[in-house]
């Protein structure tokens, strides 16, 4: 329910996947919660995704581990309907915190993600990739609109 809330007014999703043996397998499995939330997020119309790929350190950086994770997300992405070009894909350690706001010396044969949108973008880390998002059109011209997520009635 929560996840639906914030996807509804969202401009962007980011897919966390667990590079975990195992845990990737899980959430990308038929009934998997991986594949529901892409799937969910693109039916809630969020046209924009980005890939992180947690818990590489568990893998050892495992280059051939990453490429595997990309190769079967971007399937499935593209069956949802995301263009995997469109998406980038960061390799992150959460928990050591790499990759996300500077590029780590964990993986030197990560070169970065490059995603064509409006012309060719490029970047390393997430938070690269989370300023490389496209601003959506807003109707700035029209009335303004409240969306609203609860009605509380408060007796008294």
């Amino acid at each position: 329910k929560n996840m639906i809330t914030g996807t509804s007014q969202a401009d962007c999703a980011i897919l966390i996947i667990a590079a975990g043996t195992g845990e990737f397998e899980a959430g990308i499995s038929k009934d998997g919660q991986t594949r529901e939330h892409a799937l969910l997020a693109y039916t809630l119309g969020v046209k924009q995704l980005i890939v992180a790929i947690n818990k590489m350190d568990t893998t050892k950086w495992s280059e051939e581990r990453y490429g595997e994770i990309i190769k079967e997300t971007s399937n499935f992405i593209k069956k949802v309907g995301y263009n995997p070009k469109h998406v980038p894909f960061v390799p992150i350690s959460g928990f050591n915190g790499d990759n996300m706001i500077e590029a780590s010396t964990n993986c030197p044969w990560y070169k970065g993600w490059e995603k064509e949108t409006k012309g060719k973008v490029t970047g390393k880390t997430l938070l690269e990739a989370i300023d490389s998002i496209d601003p959506p059109t807003r109707p700035s011209d029209k009335p303004l609109r409240l969306p609203l997520q609860d009605v509380y009635k408060i007796g008294g």
